[in-house]
Order: structure tokens, then sequence, then C-alpha cells
């Protein structure tokens, strides 16, 4: 056998840093506080005015506060340094507590849609008034927690605080709506349908939340690039002869990983191959974190073609599999 693997290169220059914005990591500490306590009053105004919409509304805050406290440990958590027993720190914990929340939210849209169906069959006297106001006061709250959420972060975590605060601004519009049309028409099913509707985009968005969690936990390849194309153009670099073994993941919502062997016919071209693979990954892919592995092939040596590529396979030319020596 004359290939060699003695040789490793590790690119670890990232070029996404973590992904916060102005607010940082005040974003959801901040929300928390703000959304626990208005939480507190929508309540009490739902249940003095008789308002499903707005009580609705304000279990859904009450559950986003704590859905927010888990975001705010996991991201707290996330920055921890690397450990003898967790070599990538705990990155993945935002990833997984979004998908905790998502979850959570799946059982929040469940049982608002099954008051929902109650109240269609036993319509219940609203104050609408009072819901305007109350309504009101949670729209613009709500506006300005997802702001500060919005430029706090685009991790999968604070993803999944900002769909909670989103779903919980689109119940203060409903809320609003409600009692609008109740205080002007006396329609009182308008309350129920409202909150119904509300649930449904909830729902939409939750799913959407949910996959692209699993995702990253399943060590799948980001949705933004394509492990074939990024393959052929590696195999296409100056001086590498095929490329297998390729796996791309996402260590979290910020950092993409890459670990492939190169096969070269000189152990002196390493160096140049390395450094334009290195270039061609962070600049055109935004892959920092990178390990390659280069394989060596004896130019004495006859290499048959492999067997039809699997997954993750790609190559410029014949990849070596059986060797003999002339």
């Amino acid at each position: 056998m004359t290939h060699h693997h003695d040789h490793h290169a590790h690119g670890h220059a990232h070029t996404h840093a973590q992904a916060e914005g102005k607010l940082g990591p005040y974003a959801l500490p901040i929300a928390l506080c703000v959304t626990l306590g208005f939480a507190g009053v929508e309540a009490l105004a739902g249940w003095l005015s008789g308002s499903l919409a707005l009580m609705s509304d304000a279990g859904h805050m009450l559950t986003d506060s704590l859905a927010l406290a888990l975001a705010t440990v996991a991201a707290r958590l996330a920055r921890r340094p690397v450990t003898e027993q967790h070599s990538y720190g705990l990155r993945r914990i935002e990833t997984l507590a979004g998908l905790v929340n998502g979850l959570f939210m799946l059982l929040v849209v469940g049982l608002i849609i099954a008051h929902a169906a109650e109240r269609l069959l036993d319509p219940q006297p609203v104050d609408g008034g009072t819901v305007m106001l109350v309504a009101f006061i949670g729209l613009v709250i709500n506006v300005v927690v997802a702001w500060m959420l919005s430029h706090g972060g685009h991790d999968l975590n604070t993803r999944a605080a900002l769909l909670h605060v989103l779903g919980d601004l689109l119940g203060s519009v409903a809320a609003l709506a409600s009692g609008a049309i109740i205080h002007f028409t006396g329609w009182l099913p308008i309350d129920p349908l409202l909150s119904m509707l509300i649930c449904g985009l909830i729902l939409a968005a939750t799913l959407r939340l949910l996959k692209s969690a699993t995702h990253t936990l399943l060590d799948g390849v980001p949705a933004r690039l394509s492990l074939s194309t990024i393959g052929q153009a590696m195999a296409r670099s100056g001086g590498v002869i095929s490329v297998h073994d390729l796996h791309i993941w996402s260590l979290d919502s910020s950092h993409t990983a890459l670990s492939a062997h190169i096969v070269i016919k000189r152990s002196e071209d390493w160096p140049d191959v390395l450094v334009r693979l290195q270039t061609l990954l962070r600049d055109d892919y935004a892959i920092g974190h990178v390990t390659l592995q280069p394989e060596i092939v004896d130019t004495q040596v006859v290499a048959f073609p492999q067997p039809p590529s699997a997954p993750g396979t790609a190559r410029r030319a014949p990849a070596p599999r059986p060797h003999h020596r002339r």
C-alpha cells in the first residue's frame, strides 16, 4: 500500500463570528423581563374582560417567558470554553434549546385551539373596550421585544425565542381586532376564530424551526451548501487528483465544519494544495473550520477506478482503490 495517512492539516480560521447582533447577550434577558411582566397584566385584563383572545395571548406570553428563560440559560452555556469532554464546547446546546422551545410551542398551540373550539360552541360575553386597550399596549411591547431579539443574534436559539415573541405580536394583533369587532358589532365568535387563525400561522413557523433544529442536530449539510458542488470544486483545484470522505456539517447556526481526504501525487505539493483548498472553502463557501487529510499516490502504482461513488465523494479523475506494483 503506497498511500500515506500520516499528514493532517487543520484550518481553523472561523469566517463566521458568533451570530450576535448589536444587543448581544443582553437581548434575551431584557426580553424575558419585559415579557414576563406584561403577561401578568394581560392575564388579569383577560380574566376581567372575559376575552379568550386576551387570555390566550397572556398564556402565550407566559410560556414565552419560560422559553426566553431557557434560551437565556442556553446562550450562556454556549459561550463556555471547550473542555476535555466537549472538544467543540457547548455550541449545540442553543440548537437543542431551540428544538425544546419548538416542541413546547406545539403544545401551547394545541391547547389554545382546543379552548377556542369550546368558545365557538359556547360564546362568552367580552368587554371589547378593555380588550382593545390592553391588546394595543401588548402590541407595542411585543414590537419592541421582537426588535431587540432580531438585533440580538441569528442562532437557532434566538430564532426560537423570536418565534415565540412574534407569536405574541400576532396574538396582540388578533386580540386588538377581536376587541374592536366585538366593541362595534357585538359579534362574539370573532374572538376564538382569530385565536385559531393566529395558531395556524404560529404552527407553520414552528414546524420550520423544528425542521431546521433537527437537521443541525443530525449533522446535516447546511441548507445553503451543496456537498456535490463543493466536492467537485475541491477536485478541480490545482494538484488534486480526487476528493473522498467529504463531510460538511454545522457546529451551530454560525459555524460550519468540513473534513475530507485529498488524493495528490507528491507530498511536496501538499502545502500549496492545502492553501488553495482553504482559500477556496473560506472565500467561496464561508467554511472556516476545515480538516483535510492528504493521501499520496505513488507514480509507479497502477490504480483501478472505484465503483460508483457513495454520497460524500467527489473526484475529478478516477480515484485509486486496489494497488498493484508493476
